[in-house]
């Protein structure tokens, strides 16, 4: 059992940043690969970002890739999303989520065995 809450979301301008944070609790948040993903208003949820167990390696949809990073602290169970340069097209609710194991195929949702309720990330042109 993992709980997961995330935190940081609000409203911004076009141009401007955020940081998201993920506390998790429940299970050794070290042993698990954590993720970010995102779901627009009448679009599919979609992989955005995940970070393996020790943080040394992180992955990233392609089309994010300079303007999102993600990190995590293990002493605090904690993971981020830095959300730079921002533009309306990257408003959508912002989910946390946690997986067993760094799997090849890690932009599956099915992989993810537990979720966090959401974020909101608005940003206005």
């Amino acid at each position: 059992q993992v709980h997961l809450v995330e935190s940081g979301g609000g409203v911004v301008q076009a141009g401007g940043s955020l940081r998201l944070s993920c506390a998790a609790s429940g299970r050794t948040f070290s042993t698990f690969l954590m993720g970010w993903h995102r779901q627009a208003p009448g679009k599919e949820r979609e992989f955005v970002a995940a970070i393996n167990q020790d943080g040394g390696r992180t992955y990233y949809l392609d089309s994010l890739k300079g303007r999102f990073t993600i990190s995590r602290d293990n002493a605090k169970n904690t993971v981020y999303l830095q959300l730079n340069s921002l533009n309306p097209e990257d408003t959508a609710v912002y989910y946390c989520a946690a997986a067993p194991h760094e799997y090849i195929d890690y932009q599956l949702q099915r992989r993810y065995n537990y979720w966090g309720q959401g974020t909101q990330v608005t940003v206005s042109s």
